[in-house]
């Protein structure tokens, strides 16, 4: 099989399951993962056959893809804020929308040496980019999967920055003096309602993990109200945007931010 006539068939497996650009980004990502090569080399080099190995991977890519599997899970990769992470079924995709969210963080801090805990850190993206951009920074990093850490640490690892990783349950008061104290708190918390599950495609339903996404619909401030009794001056969250303004609420000072969809997403209390 040359590399022309195998991205050809993961193009057309992948048509059933998203639309024309999605299908076709995918199948970019893919291709280049699995030749090492960019588009244009692969367009010049269209004819070369795939090795026995790599027409083996493909299928592996191909059948996990049938079942609905993000293609960060099927390739372990994803991107945030331009870095590469591994990540797996124990963590959430990193998502675009949160890099707004260290964006604001580092408007704020930069030139400033505080110490900063993430709280949650599932793949450690947003403790390992705020650490790129403002090293001085003393950076935390809790959540309650001791397998989550295990991907966190190899992503510290990975992007060649120092985080202190902590096993910690934050919804068990006993366990927050296991957590340093520090300057500044930030969380991308569960935060999706248990009755929006219905309206979830079926690739973040299968697959990502339920203990980082959702939270019973008669609490759904639950770990907002946990992270709040943990002391800090400025606390940054991620949010649910039907949630902004009662978590906002819950301090006496606050902003809430819009992110890239013009949705209320985040949530800066003090």
């Amino acid at each position: 099989m040359t590399i022309h006539e195998a991205g050809r068939q993961l193009l057309f497996q992948l048509y059933h399951i998203y639309d024309e650009n999605e299908a076709a980004n995918i199948t970019d990502w893919v291709m280049e993962h699995l030749t090492g090569w960019k588009k244009i080399d692969r367009v010049l080099n269209k004819n070369v056959r795939l090795s026995l190995a790599m027409e083996s991977k493909l299928a592996e890519y191909i059948k996990l893809l049938n079942q609905h599997t993000p293609v960060q899970y099927v390739l372990n990769e994803a991107w945030f804020y331009g870095m590469k992470f591994y990540v797996d079924e124990n963590v959430l995709i990193p998502r675009p929308e949160t890099e707004e969210l260290v964006n604001w963080i580092v408007d704020d801090l930069k030139n400033k040496n505080v110490s900063i805990l993430d709280i949650g850190t599932g793949s450690g993206c947003i403790a390992i980019a705020l650490k790129k951009k403002l090293p001085g920074a003393i950076m935390y990093a809790c959540d309650v999967s001791e397998r989550a850490l295990v991907v966190a640490a190899k992503n510290a690892l990975l992007n060649n920055v120092d985080i202190n990783f902590i096993q910690a349950d934050i919804l068990n008061r006993g366990e927050d003096q296991k957590l340093p104290p520090v300057d500044i708190i930030v969380s991308n918390p569960p935060y999706i309602p248990v009755s929006d599950k219905k309206e979830m495609n079926k690739n973040v339903l299968k697959h990502e993990p339920h203990l980082a996404l959702f939270v019973e619909d008669n609490d759904p401030l639950l770990f907002y109200r946990a992270i709040k009794n943990i002391p800090a001056s400025a606390y940054y969250f991620e949010t649910h945007e039907s949630l902004a303004m009662q978590v906002a609420q819950l301090y006496s000072n606050a902003e809430i931010r819009k992110d890239m969809q013009e949705k209320d997403r985040m949530v800066k209390g003090y």
